[in-house]
């Protein structure tokens, strides 16, 4: 999927669980980005064979094994994506976290204290 079908995706996934707002749209930009980038990286490991572990011959001429590189940097950009979707709320604790703050009271100014004593008389 490209970056605009992830950022139109996304903002309208936040409209419908509440949490959108105009300025987490480069929130939104970067999340889309990192998709884009992610579902790329899958295409390279997947033609290269989708090993999890390859072989590779070191300046020094020796052979090891080691995890492969496509699978590890897709691994990092979905815990990349993964903190973005709990920022907006596209997460279960993600959404209770922003729930709970909207949920709890705030706190009056002394002003409003005040203003509000002032309609009981």
């Amino acid at each position: 999927m490209r970056k605009s079908d992830y950022k139109k995706m996304l903002i309208e996934q936040t409209q419908q669980i509440g949490t959108y707002k105009e300025a987490f749209l480069p929130a939104i930009d970067t999340l889309a980005g990192i998709l884009e980038q992610r579902d790329k990286t899958h295409r390279e490991f997947t033609a290269s064979g989708g090993k999890a572990v390859i072989t590779h011959t070191n300046k020094a001429g020796a052979t090891n094994m080691e995890r492969n590189p496509a699978l590890l940097q897709w691994e990092s950009l979905n815990s990349d994506a993964l903190q973005y979707w709990r920022d907006l709320g596209l997460t279960p604790a993600g959404l209770k976290k922003i729930d709970e703050k909207l949920m709890k009271p705030q706190k009056k100014s002394t002003f409003e204290s005040l203003l509000s004593g002032l309609d009981k008389e």
